[in-house]
């Protein structure tokens, strides 16, 4: 019974690692805290998160919290970041769906470096012309058993019933189990590619 569920557990998590084809190869190693003028017109691939989102001259453009990507090309669970960025893309993206706290992977060219107020400083942010984008699920929380024993075992001359409990038999059964919080991996929820107009 144990193997069984741990061998579900494991399908599941490894449904969970494809890399979406539109995000895959090789991209410069620019992150949005090294933008300079010099690189405009790089291409790129960013991660992070939704912080809030505007739509303008029929884009909507989001502001993004970077975060460094796993070998998945997930953006990573961490407080550190490499900086923010705008990224726009064609067309209306609902709020309610790419709403503040979402993850997101895109590639796509840097095309400029605004300098918008943020709470009393003067801060440069790179606009990301969004060529192709991924919105991942939300993130899912699953309790892993182990060291439990399963619940029917034969002990050759007795059963024992339960995890940890006797059904009948001179000694007590013991278990060192544990229950551990794991966080599975995202799967994409929207995957959008498009060809990008240029960002006014």
């Amino acid at each position: 019974m144990r193997i069984l569920v741990l061998f579900i557990l494991m399908l599941v998590i490894s449904a969970c690692t494809t890399v979406p084809e539109q995000i895959q190869g090789s991209y410069p190693d620019i992150s949005p805290a090294r933008v300079e003028p010099g690189v405009l017109g790089s291409s790129v691939r960013w991660g992070g998160v939704i912080l809030g989102s505007t739509v303008r001259d029929g884009q909507t453009c989001f502001e993004i919290l970077s975060r460094d990507l796993d070998k998945h090309l997930r953006p990573e669970l961490e407080d550190h970041t490499a900086g923010r960025y705008i990224a726009c893309t064609r067309g209306f993206h609902d709020p309610l769906v790419f709403g503040e706290g979402r993850e997101v992977t895109m590639t796509g060219r840097i095309r400029d470096i605004e300098v918008r107020r943020l709470e009393e400083f003067d801060y440069h942010y790179p606009l990301l012309e969004v060529q192709n984008l991924v919105l991942w699920e939300k993130r899912r929380n699953v309790v892993v058993y182990r060291g439990f024993h399963d619940p029917w075992m034969w002990y050759g001359h007795y059963w024992r019933w339960g995890w940890g409990h006797p059904w009948w038999g001179p000694f007590p059964m013991h278990s060192n189990g544990r229950a551990e919080v794991r966080t599975l991996l995202p799967d994409p929820a929207i995957v959008e590619s498009s060809v990008p107009e240029q960002i006014n």
